[in-house]
């Protein structure tokens, strides 16, 4: 069971104001939730492969490639600003 102090406790990590007669109503929602939960604990699934992914995904990587790479000249000429032939960039440390 939730009580109305952890409702406010959760209310307070994210940065919600949540007022008392709501605390009261959400700890009794949640506690619903975490009650389904626990039911889902009782089924047996010791023969279920567990399952990482909802959907049945393959491999959506193309096959890697060598191409031509650009021309120095036609990248510097999008940059601001060009320093003895590299892109010149503001200081990040």
């Amino acid at each position: 069971m939730i009580t109305k102090e952890q409702v406010e406790h959760i209310g307070w990590l994210a940065r919600v104001n949540i007022d008392e007669e709501d605390a009261f109503e959400f700890a009794s929602e949640l506690s619903t939730v975490l009650d389904y939960f626990g039911q889902l604990d009782e089924v047996d699934t010791s023969d279920v492969k567990p399952t990482y992914h909802v959907a049945d995904v393959m491999n959506v990587f193309r096959e890697d490639k060598p191409t031509g790479s650009l021309e120095q000249d036609d990248i510097l000429a999008n940059a601001e600003e060009i320093q003895e032939g590299y892109i010149k960039t503001p200081k990040i440390i």
